[in-house]
């Protein structure tokens, strides 16, 4: 949400963010409103100080001018509480149309409309040259009884999955390198709940927008798909001491996605599942736009360097103003090597939002000068699984069939070197 003086003062501003954006908005509706709101609430102002007023006179009238004074009273009261009413449903509409405006992309987010468009910032790692043609993650998967997609969907429905043996090893080893590798970047380290209530997903931007993609409990709470809201919900409607800032998070959480619009893709293995894990880098900042920029380089080279300690071809994108979310100013995204698909495939998101969530939530500090701030805040895919296991598995197959566990992790799998198939 932004400060809606910027709106009124800079219109064309928020015209060119839904442009650079292709989001539908109509910012002359909102200042129409907005118009409406002040003139009304205005009104109820100066209503509610008339009633104080003539209360304040009955008791110091004579009893004669009572029945008068009774009078007029009721006339402001009910003239008073039909502003009120009124006032109720412009604020409805105004505050509608305030969760819709977008936040402003950096300069130096390129143009486009889908993530086809992205450009490309960086290369790293050599692609393995095979001499066989590399099996896909769910022939591995299978070959090695590392996952049961059958009675996964038995289980749990359409993109249901079980991970067995190395493949459930895997994860837990990829969970505590990860763990280690962010909580020596100075993150605290969090498990935060997946259930959360509907204001947080509103304060972090993913409603009203997001509501297909999300899981809706009967109690009207929601299932999250990233430990990005609870985090961001940690600190709601709390002043932070400014020696607190940059809060570094990482949170560790079950995350839901219904991958509403994606029927069609990726209906098998582990790319596109419901249920899946995810560490998460957030951050609090103080309200300036040089530290937002330094950070959001920090943390998503913090992922980048994740990715090289495992060994995974990868390349960063800056995506285009089409692949941003409402409330983005900039965003990487970090594609690994899929050998089986011959192409990249996003694995990590790296965004800030300036003070576009903290608005919304009420997370505030005091500067140095004593002025009150709303922080900025960010945040950066950290490691998801199961996503990660598809290129970690495909890169390192071997002609045999089996599998090399990455040096790096085999500490955590008992010194492990190789996967073998199950005899």
């Amino acid at each position: 949400m932004l400060d809606i003086k910027f709106i009124r003062e800079n219109k064309d501003i928020i015209k060119e963010a839904a442009r650079k954006k292709h989001v539908k908005f109509e910012v002359d509706e909102l200042l129409k409103v907005d118009e409406e709101r002040r003139e009304v609430l205005q009104v109820v102002e100066e209503l509610r100080f008339k009633q104080n007023d003539v209360s304040r006179r009955i008791n110091n009238v004579s009893e004669p001018e009572r029945p008068f004074v009774i009078k007029e009273m009721q006339g402001v009261k009910e003239e008073l509480k039909e502003k009120e009413e009124k006032l109720k449903g412009i604020m409805k509409d105004w505050q509608t149309l305030m969760l819709q405006v977008p936040n402003i992309p950096d300069m130096s987010v390129p143009e486009g409309k889908t993530d086809e468009e992205n450009k490309e910032v960086k290369d790293w790692g050599e692609k393995k040259e095979f001499s066989f043609k590399p099996k896909n993650h769910i022939e591995l998967c299978e070959l090695h009884d590392l996952a049961d997609f059958e009675r996964g969907t038995k289980i749990a429905g359409f993109r249901g999955y079980v991970l067995k043996n190395e493949g459930a090893a895997l994860s837990f080893a990829l969970w505590q390198l990860a763990f280690k590798h962010f909580t020596q970047k100075g993150f605290e380290p969090m498990v935060v709940p997946s259930l959360v209530r509907k204001e947080l997903l509103y304060g972090s931007g993913y409603l009203p927008q997001g509501e297909d993609d999300l899981y809706k409990t009967q109690d009207e709470d929601y299932l999250a798909g990233t430990g990005e809201v609870s985090t961001m919900g940690y600190y709601m409607n709390e002043v932070l001491p400014k020696d607190m800032l940059s809060k570094k998070m990482l949170a560790f959480s079950p995350c839901f996605r219904r991958e509403a619009g994606s029927h069609s893709k990726d209906t098998k293995g582990l790319m596109r599942v419901h249920e899946f894990f995810k560490l998460e880098q957030v951050v609090l900042c103080e309200a300036s736009h040089e530290v937002s920029v330094k950070l959001h380089e920090e943390i998503n080279r913090n992922t980048e360097e994740l990715i090289e300690i495992l060994g995974i071809p990868y390349r960063t994108v800056v995506n285009c103003g089409g692949d941003l979310g409402l409330g983005q100013v900039k965003k990487y995204d970090i594609e690994l090597w899929v050998p089986s698909q011959d192409t990249y495939r996003e694995i990590s998101s790296a965004s800030y939002f300036h003070d576009f969530q903290t608005r919304r939530l009420n997370i505030k500090y005091k500067d140095d000068d004593g002025t009150m701030r709303f922080a900025h805040s960010l945040n950066c895919t950290g490691l998801p699984s199961p996503r990660i296991l598809i290129a970690l598995l495909e890169n390192n197959q071997n002609e045999d069939g089996s599998i090399t566990i990455p040096e790096v992790l085999r500490p955590y799998l008992g010194g492990q070197e190789i996967i073998n198939k199950k005899q």
